[in-house]
């Protein structure tokens, strides 16, 4: 058993830091308080190849592994949470085309996703069905050479600003075997967006319905086969559940750093805090807890990578895991900090907002109990 990355996924791993310090970090704050999406610091990103990390070489992207994508993300999102897992929703819209699309779709959308000179949007959830994604009601009824979608999605990350939008349709019966995916583009008669949300956190990107009124989509822009569409949408989800844990271990790690500073300078009772035992011992919990959640991420990861059959239950444990102790971590470094961990002036307030929500999306943290229980009881 190795735990240690090698030479290349330890150069990758020094580029996002380096990237996230010098790009992300010092506008975080601001991005989050004018609710500003940073699409030319992301397309700096592409520059990088973050934004195509496991899409295949044919079209532009890096074709690495997920395990150097949780490096990847965790060292994003230690600059910005909201940025980094926008740019891991686009990789995960952007490996589902390049993994099941037609070598036409591959060629007409690939690279410019690669390059983020196009934004690309997952949609499943919707109104009606959060948890119970293969009750979805959206359908895309057939008319000659296009499909005609009725119906709407909700909490779409990047809708109204996105170029393309991945979209999980109802071409057949009831159920997941009536599942279709489908792309669909901006600009499309019959495609509109709601509202902005006002949100707790991820106020860095933008999230609304997205609406599809008689929209009328090419055929050819059809993933793979018509019912294999739920498939496509839970295999994109092992990955972007992996993405969502490595963005909880960047925002919980950055606290953890902040909560260790402040501790060592804040005096009271004639000395540093950190000298105290019982907040030394919190401490200790909270890097011990960060650090299991990393094994966790990286096992799951490593189960994709190699297809391991496993690989549904490790990343639903990594992400139940990881999500759940990285909040705690930030919640219990704004809570060392006492007043000022309220305040703006620290990052901290606004990691556990932007925190807070990776328990609940790319399903909430109870479908990954009932996902780990339905495998168990497979033996």
């Amino acid at each position: 058993m190795d735990f240690a990355l090698n030479d290349d996924q330890r150069a990758i791993q020094d580029a996002a830091r380096a990237f996230a310090d010098a790009e992300l970090a010092p506008h975080s704050a601001r991005w989050d308080e004018d609710k500003h999406f940073p699409v030319e610091v992301m397309k700096q990103a592409a520059e990088l190849g973050f934004c195509g990390i496991y899409t295949g070489e044919e079209h532009g992207g890096m074709a690495l592994g997920r395990v150097e994508a949780a490096v990847i993300f965790e060292e994003l999102s230690r600059g910005d949470v909201a940025t980094a897992a926008f740019i891991s929703i686009h990789n995960m819209a952007t490996w589902m085309i390049d993994k099941f699309g037609s070598d036409d779709l591959r060629g007409r959308f690939v690279p410019s996703l690669v390059s983020m000179d196009k934004i690309a949007s997952y949609c499943l959830t919707e109104p009606g069905s959060g948890s119970d994604a293969a009750a979805l009601r959206t359908t895309a009824v057939r008319d000659g050479d296009h499909y005609v979608l009725n119906g709407s999605k909700a909490f779409i990350s990047g809708a109204g600003t996105s170029d393309v939008y991945v979209v999980m349709v109802r071409t057949g019966g009831e159920g997941p075997k009536g599942v279709s995916a489908i792309v669909a583009e901006a600009g499309t008669p019959g495609l509109s967006f709601g509202a902005q949300e006002r949100k707790m956190g991820w106020n860095a990107q933008p999230t609304a319905i997205v609406q599809f009124d008689d929209c009328r989509v090419p055929v050819a822009n059809l993933l793979g086969d018509e019912g294999a569409g739920f498939r496509y949408a839970m295999a994109g989800l092992d990955g972007g559940r992996l993405n969502i844990a490595a963005c909880s271990l960047g925002g919980a790690r950055l606290a953890l750093e902040t909560a260790q500073d402040y501790v060592a300078t804040r005096k009271q009772f004639g000395r540093p805090i950190g000298e105290f035992q019982v907040l030394q011992f919190r401490l200790a919990d909270m890097a011990t807890d960060l650090e299991a959640g990393r094994l966790m991420v990286l096992r799951g990861a490593w189960a994709i990578d190699t297809d391991h059959p496993g690989k549904t239950k490790w990343c639903a444990m990594a992400k139940r895991l990881a999500t759940d102790a990285c909040f705690q971590i930030a919640d219990e470094a704004l809570q060392l900090h006492g007043g000022y961990g309220y305040l703006k002036d620290y990052p901290l307030e606004r990691i556990v907002r932007d925190l807070r929500v990776h328990r609940i999306l790319e399903g909430t943290n109870e479908i990954m109990r009932v996902i780990i229980a339905r495998e168990l009881a497979r033996g």
